[in-house]
């Protein structure tokens, strides 16, 4: 007997060899069979689609789920173009904090809003003896006032206030982390957020970290949101590179920088494990601060990279030869440069034909790069809403020749490098369906063509939220189709998306979602 059937639905399978299904059934969690193998099955429970479209859920491959939690309950300035009204809504929120001393966060920080970076001297006029602290939506830096300046180490780089990236790190630890309740309440707020979209799995993209972290018991934060049931889908995290310390292994084990106990890569179950080991060679191009070969248009510089690049190289070839899956942060084509240099000489030290690395962005590839990508087999884990929410302003800065190389698609699959989907949320809109709309359509929110050139079909604009996350995370002998076997893990959707206007994409309702045959919103 089955636990659950489904059907009246057109069921995309994404699995070629039975592409399309009107039945599916689910015993204990798993996918046993499609169309006439369970239709004539008993089920204890048989749910009318109504003619809907189910693919199997999403998987955002690259997310940051604590961050969007915090991000959620904290006092927000986004929107707000006039430095006035910035400041008026920091006094507001410093207004409801208890005692001078205190700190004050605030998100929602964007200067190309404003037209300029606030300074310490503007956040000091309504700070109130308080430490006042305004993250940028990119994560790669934050603006404080003097009362924080004063806390940091000699020496710390900044601009009247506006710190980037391991300058900003050092802000960070002045701070007390997070307890683990918090984290795990944060956590299950943009977890249930995520399942809304109908997101079934995702990488969170570093913990630990200087830059991200925000406990050093972090990992244990997500165990405790599992335990408490705040867990509702599947999570895989990334660890963040500086958490890697000198060991003294074995000489035959080659492994010269490792986690504690070796853990690396795999550890872990199907709802919660360890995944890649994520580094950062640059910052972002919001920030201005992603490392460009030639400077951005309009500016004296060509942003910056996170170390020099034979430390970033170390630190790659390190977590290869203590083997680690990479997941390596590299948005401007110069750290891509860093990047591929690094997982060469790895492979070549070490070959790990099956480590399945990835380049977490791919935000600028030059045409000269795609083939050195291809040879090394990594994937290009992109963001496509990065294009469609600040695509007009990301193309300004790189120029004519420059703006269609950014966040490509076409491109990537010409030259056989598997691509990723993913959002990146919470620096933009976390929604794979709207993702899905901008690599078909290449067009901004303001309509602006973004690179039309690296369009790609919707059928491959799917493969990559489904097949190939599930691949890029080691977890396609389990999720990413709709397959005898797997997981039931899926999305019930208000309509097809190969089968509507490319425009219409992502509004498409999400009915429900699936995780290992369970409904997110359960049935009376």
């Amino acid at each position: 007997m089955l636990c659950t059937r489904l059907t009246n639905a057109r069921f995309l399978t994404m699995d070629p060899d039975r592409p399309v299904a009107h039945d599916l059934g689910i015993w204990q969690g798993r996918i046993v069979g499609l169309d006439e193998a369970v239709t004539s099955l008993p089920a204890r429970e048989v749910v009318d689609l109504q003619g809907a479209t189910v693919l199997p859920g999403f998987i955002d491959a690259h997310v940051h789920l604590a961050w969007t939690g915090f991000k959620q309950n904290t006092p927000s300035i986004a929107g707000r173009t006039r430095v006035d009204d910035v400041l008026a809504a920091v006094a507001e929120a410093v207004a409801r904090t208890r005692a001078p001393g205190d700190w004050v966060s605030i998100a929602g920080y964007d200067q190309r809003a404003l037209g300029r970076h606030l300074t310490a001297a503007d956040l000091d006029k309504v700070s109130d003896g308080r430490k006042l602290y305004l993250l940028h939506d990119s994560g790669h830096g934050c603006v404080v006032n003097t009362a924080v300046l004063d806390l940091l180490p000699a020496g710390i780089p900044h601009e009247n206030g506006f710190l980037a990236e391991q300058a900003m790190g050092a802000a960070r630890a002045l701070r007390l982390p997070h307890s683990q309740e918090d984290l795990a309440e944060a956590i299950g707020r943009a977890a249930r957020t995520c399942l809304a979209e109908g997101v079934t799995a995702c990488a969170e993209a570093g913990i630990g970290g200087t830059l991200f972290g925000h406990s050093p018991v972090e990992l244990g934060a997500y165990q405790l949101a599992r335990d408490k049931g705040l867990l509702p889908l599947r999570v895989q995290l990334m660890v963040s590179a500086d958490r890697l310390r000198p060991v003294t292994a074995h000489e035959s084990d080659g492994i010269p920088r490792a986690l504690d106990l070796g853990l690396r890569t795999g550890f872990g179950d199907d709802r919660l494990s360890v995944g890649a080991l994520k580094v950062w060679t640059d910052g972002g191009m919001m920030a201005r601060t992603a490392a460009l070969t030639s400077p951005y248009e309009g500016l004296d510089h060509a942003g910056q990279l996170q170390d020099d690049p034979e430390v970033l190289t170390s630190l790659i070839v390190d977590g290869h030869l203590a083997g680690w899956q990479l997941a390596v942060h590299a948005i401007g084509d110069r750290a891509a440069d860093v990047a591929l240099d690094a997982l060469e000489r790895a492979q070549r030290l070490r070959p790990r034909p099956g480590a399945r690395h990835r380049i977490e962005h791919a935000g600028l590839i030059r045409p000269d790069q795609l083939p050195r990508l291809a040879r090394l087999g990594v994937s290009a884990v992109v963001q496509p809403n990065f294009l469609r929410c600040f695509g007009d302003d990301y193309a300004s800065i790189m120029g004519e020749e420059r703006a269609p190389w950014m966040y490509r698609g076409r491109a990537f699959l010409d030259h056989g490098i598997p691509l990723v989907g993913s959002s990146d949320r919470p620096v933009a809109d976390g929604s794979p369906l709207r993702a899905v709309q901008f690599m078909v359509e290449r067009a901004s929110a303001s309509g602006q063509p973004i690179g039309p050139d690296e369009a790609i079909t919707v059928d491959e604009a799917l493969h990559a939220h489904t097949v190939a996350g599930a691949r890029a995370c080691h977890w396609d002998d389990r999720l990413g189709s709709l397959t005898p076997g797997k997981h039931a893990d899926l999305v019930v959707l208000g309509d097809d998306p190969r089968r509507v206007d490319t425009s219409r994409i992502g509004d498409i309702e999400v009915v429900e979602t699936y995780v290992d045959g369970s409904p997110s919103r359960p049935r009376d």
